[in-house]
């Protein structure tokens, strides 16, 4: 199992990077907002999960644990296989997925290319029982925005996705919702 990838970004696919460490290149199939400001040269790390088909092995990388987690759920709902689920990781948020199940929103999941209503109706029934609801992304979605903004700043300046989720963890939830508070508690977790 290869459970996680770190190397330098060496081609862009359509829906694919090729990541070169250790002097092999790995086709990863990713989300589409990964190849936001990704440049080739540029390292990269990213949780990753393998299919293997009979006549196939096939990685699929993810930024973070919960987008992973999110995608391997996806994955055990009949009719919803590992291109699909990708293409729903690349069109909404893992935020949105968990909130469109909550709300049992089949709409949400039909913007999804290849998802249709009754696939819809199959994740929602399915995901309701399986997937982990926390109660800030439920009912305050502005801070799940924001903290998100926080990550991906700590990412840009260098920090790897681990190290930012656990600096994430140290934001008190009742701090202000503004980029640059957030940011300043998360940074005192590295001194």
């Amino acid at each position: 199992m290869i459970a996680s990838i770190q190397g330098n970004v060496i081609r862009f696919g359509e829906n694919y990077l090729v990541v070169e460490t250790g002097g092999l290149g790995y086709q990863v199939f990713v989300p589409i907002h990964i190849f936001d400001g990704l440049r080739l040269g540029e390292q990269i790390s990213l949780f990753t999960q393998l299919i293997v088909r009979e006549d196939s092995l096939t990685l699929f990388g993810f930024r973070d644990l919960e987008e992973l987690g999110l995608f391997q759920e996806l994955i055990r709902v009949n009719g919803v296989g590992p291109r699909l689920a990708l293409e729903a990781l690349s069109t909404h948020s893992p935020d949105v997925i968990k909130r469109a199940v909550l709300n049992k929103q089949e709409e949400i999941f039909s913007q999804v290319a290849g998802i249709g209503k009754k696939t819809a109706q199959k994740i929602i029934l399915s995901l309701e029982d399986r997937i982990s609801f926390e109660d800030h992304l439920l009912y305050a979605p502005e801070t799940a925005g924001i903290n998100g903004e926080v990550q991906e700043a700590l990412i840009s300046l260098g920090y790897s996705v681990l190290e930012a989720q656990a600096a994430m963890q140290t934001i008190p939830e009742d701090a202000p919702l503004d980029l640059e508070t957030r940011l300043t508690i998360a940074l005192r977790f590295f001194s």
